[in-house]
């Protein structure tokens, strides 16, 4: 299991667009990708458990990975995130 925190920098937090490629490319990876946000997990895999999160910008969130190629899903996750989904 590896884990990282991050502060969501982009202006919308995580809408529609970065949800949506978040949810997709963690689809590609074996293990469990879950975001941790204010007391709740958040499957990162889930398009609409992304979105219903309400994960703003300024949002304090972990994301977690566990299992079968955790640590390139954290990688690409920690480059979406730091690089405020390309925005």
């Amino acid at each position: 299991m590896v884990s990282k925190h991050f502060t969501v920098i982009n202006a919308q937090g995580f809408h529609m667009r970065p949800a949506t490629d978040f949810a997709n490319a963690m689809g590609k990876y074996g293990c469990r990708v879950t975001i941790k946000h204010n007391g709740r997990d958040v499957d990162g895999k889930s398009l609409m458990n992304i979105i219903a999160a309400c994960i703003k910008v300024g949002s304090e969130i972990d994301v977690v990975c566990d299992g079968e190629g955790e640590a390139e899903a954290l990688a690409e996750a920690a480059a979406m995130i730091e690089n405020g989904f390309g925005e």
